[in-house]
């Protein structure tokens, strides 16, 4: 998908069966891959179809001091790896805010996705739907073949806007980081109806909603969301 990052497939025991992994959900995946052995766990979000037969798709981003990232690169086809879940994360019902606004950095685009795929998928689902997904490069933004033709087909309800810090010379999106301004622009506004999600690197999550608390609970309430008068009703950290 870009120089660091790849799709990769894992099969069912049962070609027949689905993942049926609600949204939104992750998964939690461990490998004997700490000192001596230990186990290490990362989670990651799926990407496919929850009612997709046979397999299901993770997408994964290798940092260069990722040890779980650099397994999955080294990883052959039929070589197994260890997967539980689902693990819970927001519970997606249809019509359950009037609007919704997503704000992606890197490979936190992919609990997004579920969320847009859940509603669009149903035509008696109604909400709106806005995506800011900030990246480095416009190489870096990932599955944007498939985020553009969810947003040209559905263009009534869905909304994409890209930002890069470091934009081509043709480049005619928002420029730089994701600021309380660009939200502004571009997020339903707060109120009881809206709800916005939030999903990317530490440092994005600090600036815009706060980081999650300790215990990985919601925490408080902070950053460019805060500043715009949003409450923590408002907001979901992924």
């Amino acid at each position: 998908m870009s120089h660091n990052t790849a799709i990769y497939r894992f099969a069912l025991k049962d070609a027949k069966a689905v993942a049926g992994l609600p949204v939104a959900s992750c998964l939690l995946v461990k490998a004997p891959l700490g000192p001596e052995g230990k186990p290490v766990v990362r989670p990651y979000t799926p990407i496919s179809h929850p009612q997709e037969r046979g397999h299901f798709d993770l997408l994964v981003k290798a940092y260069p001091q990722g040890v779980m990232s650099k397994h999955f690169a080294e990883m052959k086809i039929g070589d197994q790896l260890e997967i539980k879940g689902p693990m819970m994360k927001l519970k997606y019902t249809p019509n359950m805010h009037k609007a919704i606004g997503m704000v992606a950095g890197g490979t936190g685009i992919t609990p997004m996705l579920q969320i847009i795929e859940e509603v669009l998928r149903n035509p008696a689902d109604k909400t709106q739907l806005t995506l800011v997904f900030g990246n480095v490069t416009a190489d870096d933004i990932l599955l944007k073949p498939r985020l553009d033709a969810l947003a040209k087909k559905h263009a009534s309800q869905l909304k994409v806007v890209y930002t890069l810090d470091k934009p081509p010379r043709a480049w005619q999106g928002p420029t730089g980081f994701v600021t309380a301004q660009l939200l502004k622009e571009t997020m339903p506004p707060p109120g009881e109806d809206c709800l916005i999600v939030v999903c990317g690197p530490p440092g994005m999550m600090a600036s815009i909603s706060g980081p999650k608390a300790k215990d990985f609970t919601q925490g408080e309430l902070a950053g460019a969301l805060k500043q715009l008068g949003y409450t923590e009703k408002n907001v979901y950290k992924m």
